[in-house]
């Protein structure tokens, strides 16, 4: 995880406000507006008691009255309208967000996300996007807020003497810059920590879930429980440390204030005794003062809460900067199918998969000076030990991952020029764990081609011996296949994952061990079909089952990263 500081956070969150500058500034400006509402009723007040003691004010009492009446009513209206701006943006600016953050991991995928914990993923996309909130409503606009209050304030209250003009300014300094920065850098390791450890809880809960069934039948439900409790524990600490370093934060805003007012206090009085300023100059400066701490007293508060949230935004910037292992190619060539082939290709994994593996961290070698042709119009097999390198190969077909050393050609271009979009539309791939959504049959199928008619969904759950299966189904078609696809078998899972290859009907057919979830009768029927569906088609098919390879025109066996 790249480590930045708060202030680089900070810069990268507020650039992505530049949609939205137009409500940010009005945001501003009625919060400045309703801040000078609140601070000058009181000031008012003083006012309004320097007319009782019979000196010269600008301002009848009727006037004040009036003045005070408008302002509560206008600081009311204007509190809503900052706060409905505020909040109109931070909700855009999410799902902005949301937007980049799902843009990137596809770009990261499948290569920096192989090994990731999937469920710190979900609470980097939820909780963490979501704390951003804070500040978004909560941080940009005060910050602006308090600096043209602070001027506005430091300018009225240095009219009376230029003396408590620069003590205004180190007060209000003091509370809304300093207390914050010192209490954001005591916070900020807790505030990782905290976000860190939400994360891993995140993933050994959906870790837990998805393996309820194995944990009841090996009687390690208290084992488990007890290791989430103890996960739960550490998160509750944590959290009872910033809270803890929070009420330290607010304590200490509350003293420093009381202090400076009462500086303030005594400052103007030694200034009356020396005839300095005249008795307005004491009670309107101490009054100002006492009564405008209020947007600064927002920068204090946010010392504690930025460091969780300065910590959320590291996490989502570091899946927004990160760069992936395979750039999409939008600038390249399209390509008619005509064959495929690789040559002298080498291939190792990064040492640690994931976001945090570094280029050139390279672990050990999976693919050795690998020579294969792919001919069109064949059925062409690939056999092997588990590990040999089979389904790797398959993947640098995709372009999921780029080789090392070698060439890979389609259509006699190679691949690293070939555009994406053109590439995925002439390949299907089908894998040994079929993904379903959590969603109908239909709506799973038809991710293979959204536009596709139900007479072609039909045909293509037909060639792969599912059709008669999904009709019996209460709901047929529309059936709802649960979470992951939990209520079918993994058989019944990889013949739709099948039939999805079929409705794709690419010209380039990389298949994955797509029987070994099948009876003999199954595979039969699926073979069959991939036999009568070869036509302007290249089939690639990985297996270990000799049965299954009875249909391959040629067969390439690889052993220890090599082909022959």
């Amino acid at each position: 995880m790249k480590r930045r500081s708060g202030f680089v956070v900070m810069a990268r969150l507020v650039g992505l406000v530049k949609p939205l500058t137009g409500f940010m500034i009005l945001a501003i400006a009625m919060g400045l507006a309703g801040h000078l509402c609140a601070a000058f009723i009181t000031i008012l007040g003083g006012v309004a008691v320097l007319d009782v003691l019979g000196m010269d004010v600008p301002l009848s009492m009727g006037a004040v009255f009036a003045c005070v009446l408008g302002f509560a009513v206008l600081r009311a209206v204007l509190r809503y309208a900052e706060q409905a701006c505020n909040h109109f943006i931070a909700f855009k600016l999410l799902a902005l967000i949301r937007d980049k953050v799902f843009f990137a991991l596809r770009g990261l995928c499948p290569a920096k996300l192989e090994g990731r914990d999937k469920g710190d993923l979900i609470s980097v996309i939820t909780s963490d996007i979501e704390l951003l909130e804070v500040f978004y409503a909560h941080t940009i606009s005060p910050v602006a807020i308090a600096t043209l209050f602070t001027v506005i304030m430091c300018a009225f209250i240095g009219s009376f003497h230029p003396a408590l003009g620069m003590l205004a300014l180190l007060s209000y300094v003091t509370v809304g810059v300093v207390e914050p920065l010192i209490t954001s850098k005591v916070n900020g390791a807790d505030g990782m920590k905290f976000r860190t450890r939400s994360g891993e809880l995140s993933g050994f809960v959906l870790d837990s879930l998805r393996g309820l069934s194995e944990t009841i039948q090996y009687g390690r439900g208290e084992d488990r429980l007890a290791k989430m409790n103890a996960k739960t524990d550490e998160l509750a600490k944590d959290e009872k440390r910033l809270k803890r370093t929070s009420g330290y934060n607010m304590a200490a805003t509350n003293t420093v204030i009381l202090f400076f007012d009462f500086a303030m206090l005594f400052a103007s009085a030694m200034l009356y005794q020396s005839g300095s300023v005249e008795f307005a100059g004491v009670l309107i400066p101490t009054i100002a003062l006492f009564s405008s701490f209020g947007s600064v007293i927002a920068l204090a508060n946010l010392g504690s809460t930025l460091a969780n949230t300065f910590a959320a935004g590291n996490r989502v910037l570091d899946i927004l900067e990160e760069t992936p292992m395979v750039e999409e190619i939008t600038d390249g060539v399209n390509v008619e199918f005509d064959g495929a082939r690789a040559e002298h290709v080498v291939f190792s994994y990064p040492g640690g998969q994931g976001l945090s593996a570094g280029a050139g961290d390279m672990g050990e070698k999976i693919l050795d000076d690998v020579n294969v042709t792919f001919e069109p119009n064949r059925i062409m097999g690939i056999v092997g030990k588990s590990g040999s390198g089979k389904s790797t190969l398959l993947k640098l077909l995709m372009r999921f991952w780029k080789a090392d050393g070698g060439n890979i050609c389609i259509s006699n271009e190679n691949i690293e020029r070939v555009n994406t979009v053109n590439l995925r539309d002439m390949e299907s791939f089908v894998t040994q764990e079929t993904h379903l959504f959590h969603d109908s049959i239909r709506n799973n199928l038809k991710i293979a081609k959204l536009d596709a008619t139900d007479e072609e969904v039909e045909a293509a759950c037909k060639k792969a011996s599912v059709h008669d299966f999904i009709l019996k189904l209460p709901q047929g078609y529309d059936t709802p296949v649960g979470e992951l696809g939990d209520t079918l078998s993994g058989g019944e899972r990889q013949r739709i994952g099948l039939a999805r290859a079929f409705l794709h009907d690419a010209p380039f057919l990389l298949l994955d061990e797509p029987t070994s979830n099948l009876d003999s009768l199954n595979e039969a029927v699926i073979l069959k079909s991939l036999r009568e569906e070869r036509k302007d088609k290249t089939v690639v098919l990985v297996s270990h089952r000799e049965s299954t390879m009875r249909i391959a025109d040629m067969v390439y066996s690889v052993e220890n990263g090599r082909v022959s």
